[in-house]
């Protein structure tokens, strides 16, 4: 892929910005979706103005209000709380959170070294379907995305911006 948005990035990087289209493709009733680093930082997003290639994922309307920086930041915070709270119910990691509201839903999911991935979607969106992607998603990107490529998508957002 040599779309803009992914033109000099490694093989890795280029990957993973091709997973997180097809999530957005294929799932229905996804508004935007974010993978956040441990330190809350925005690694990679489905809104268009965030570096993801031309032909890639739309921003749907109805998205958290300023971009997926406002989901990276809501899933940074909601993941540090569920962290906190699971360590002081000695539960153990947390694998997925899922805030459902009146007229959305956002999902948290674990991807490795506290990386998270959130995504935000409609209320009437089919969770099963939602947590299964999200699923595939974490199970491909969770060997690769190591501190080596989070430093390289972190450096290619600082270029863009």
């Amino acid at each position: 892929m040599t779309a803009t948005g992914t033109f000099g990035l490694s093989s890795e990087a280029r990957n993973l910005h091709w997973l997180l289209s097809n999530l957005v493709e294929e799932v229905p009733g996804l508004r935007s979706v974010a993978v956040v680093s441990s330190d809350g930082l925005l690694l990679l997003s489905s809104d268009p103005a965030q570096n993801l290639p031309p032909t890639g994922p739309v921003h749907r309307e109805g998205g958290p209000r300023g971009s997926s920086a406002d989901l990276a930041t809501i899933v940074s915070g909601i993941g540090s709380l569920t962290i906190g709270a699971a360590r002081l119910m000695d539960g153990g990691g947390v694998k997925q959170t899922m805030v459902a509201m009146e007229d959305a839903c956002v999902f948290i999911m674990s991807i490795s070294d506290g990386s998270l991935l959130g995504v935000h979607a409609d209320a009437d969106c089919d969770m099963a379907v939602v947590a299964y992607h999200m699923g595939l998603f974490v199970g491909r990107a969770g060997h690769v995305l190591t501190p080596e490529l989070r430093s390289e998508l972190r450096l290619s957002r600082e270029a863009t911006q």
